[in-house]
């Protein structure tokens, strides 16, 4: 994970905290919220998980018909 160091008015980053603290958060990660919003990361998870979840629906496993015993998923050779 990569540093960042920015340069912030002390009013300003006073304010934050504050703030940051009464929403039970940090500067940080509100920062780092911020940052991964702006830079579409929360977007591509979502757009991953809708894949998979696509993928699963596709999926010929399910199909068949066919259940398993307990016995059968727990059998050792």
């Amino acid at each position: 994970m990569g540093n960042l160091t920015i340069t912030v008015d002390d009013e300003s980053l006073k304010r934050a905290r504050i703030r940051a603290l009464e929403e039970g958060t940090s500067v940080n990660a509100l920062l780092r919220d911020f940052l991964d919003a702006y830079a579409g990361v929360r977007r591509a998870q979502k757009n991953a998980v809708s894949e998979v979840v696509a993928l699963s629906r596709r999926s010929q496993s399910r199909r068949g018909g066919r259940s398993w015993t307990r016995e059968e998923l727990h059998e050792r050779e």
